[in-house]
């Protein structure tokens, strides 16, 4: 590893403190990760329906993260981090000590989604400017690949505990389980804390916009708009359909979920590198076609196949999705390509974010209810669609002919 980060980052020493975190941030979000689905369905008693109404208030801090941002103008880019990670902890703390009803889990995934969102447009932004120039999606790729090395932990541990909760005698829907990932996931996030806050900060502040749109990003934003609505079908629903549909418990879930890590820790650092040599519009248009037959058989499966069958090919097709949203880092290298400064960067990140969950809170209320009512075929007939809509806007991308350096 350090030879390639030689080859990758500037010299900055920062760098260090910041993989640091990366990675134990990983861990702690494998861990908690790997347990929310299964949580929510077998302790909160959460309904397919409701699963979009809990989707939609834990996507509420995104398409709020422009004001919440804004709140913070005057810190720099590595403070914001800092305190995106508290909140993320303090999300955990109330998970673990405050009690499993609907509203008080509702609430604090709301809270450690605030962490999560904040830090999200800032990791990027950061990891790009730790790079040397024209290593941009090789520096992404390796920040999620440490990320996905964290989950990868974290999703095996939840596996091989509840495999031996199991055996052990206690039922599926048993809480210790899931207290005992929460400790965990909390004790890891704290220390990721501790380590974030040791990171000197970078910089003059960088302001940023309540709103910044700028027509030559007129494409990105609309990529988000498609991008979104799709993610969030096979974010919120994809893991119902296998925990209520076809039966799956948390050591399945979570073993899926550490196959998706494997993946995204392999394959990450070799598509950032794509991006860099065969060009972000590619990666684009290339990851759509995947996404459509993806779509049709996670909604069609069970009618095409006997249902021992059908969800294998789920389980399949759901790391395959995993594997095809790792090239959603090329449209931040495209943004970065676009984008005149550090701060038109960042800004055009954090907008973006936000117009993308515009449209996922919407789609969350909406995928509950069209499942509920029309059935899974319908749900991820509409998540094809969309993602041929973003192939579309995809093709239609040009790359600077001038890019300015920062």
């Amino acid at each position: 590893m350090p030879r390639e980060k030689e080859s990758i980052y500037r010299g900055d020493t920062s760098v260090r403190v910041f993989l640091t975190t990366i990675l134990l941030t990983g861990l702690a979000y494998g861990l908690y990760r790997g347990i929310q689905d299964n949580y929510l369905a077998e302790i909160v008693k959460i309904s397919e329906f409701e699963r979009g109404i809990v989707e939609f208030f834990r996507e509420i801090p995104g398409l709020l993260l422009i004001f919440i941002l804004a709140s913070m103008y005057r810190f720099s880019e590595s403070t914001v981090y800092k305190v995106g990670t508290l909140i993320m902890l303090l999300g955990l703390l109330g998970l673990l000590f405050l009690g499993s009803s609907k509203v008080v889990v509702i609430l604090f995934m709301v809270v450690f989604s605030s962490g999560e969102h904040i830090i999200m447009p800032i990791k990027s932004s950061m990891s790009l400017s730790f790079a040397k120039s024209e290593k941009g999606g090789a520096s992404l790729g390796m920040t999620s690949a440490i990320s996905h090395g964290g989950n990868i932990v974290g999703f095996v541990l939840v596996s091989i505990l509840f495999l031996v909760l199991g055996r052990l005698g206690y039922a599926r829907d048993s809480i210790v389980g899931f207290r005992i990932i929460f400790f965990l996931s909390a004790t890891l996030l704290f220390s990721a804390a501790l380590i974030v806050l040791t990171m000197r900060d970078r910089g003059k502040p960088v302001k940023r916009s309540r709103l910044y749109f700028n027509r030559k990003f007129g494409k990105y934003y609309m990529l988000e708009v498609f991008y979104g609505a799709r993610k969030q079908i096979f974010l919120t629903f994809a893991p119902y359909v296998l925990i209520l549909f076809y039966g799956a418990d948390t050591s399945v879930i979570a073993m899926l979920l550490a196959i998706c890590a494997v993946f995204g820790m392999l394959l990450s650092p070799a598509i950032g590198i794509l991006v860099d040599k065969l060009g972000y519009k590619t990666i684009m248009v290339a990851d759509t076609i995947i996404l459509v037959v993806v779509c049709l058989f996670y909604g069609f499966a069970h009618r095409i196949f006997p249902m021992n069958i059908a969800y294998i090919v789920v389980c399949v097709n759901f790391v395959l999705d995993s594997i095809i949203s790792l090239a959603s880092m090329a449209t931040n290298v495209y943004v970065r390509d676009l984008s005149s400064s550090r701060e038109e960067l960042t800004a055009t990140l954090t907008t973006g974010i936000s117009v993308n969950h515009l449209i996922s809170v919407m789609i969350a209320l909406l995928g509950g209810y069209i499942w509920k009512t029309l059935g899974i075929e319908v749900l991820f007939s509409l998540s094809a669609v969309l993602g041929l809509a973003n192939s579309v806007f995809a093709a239609t991308i040009k790359k600077p002919e001038n890019r300015t350096l920062y």
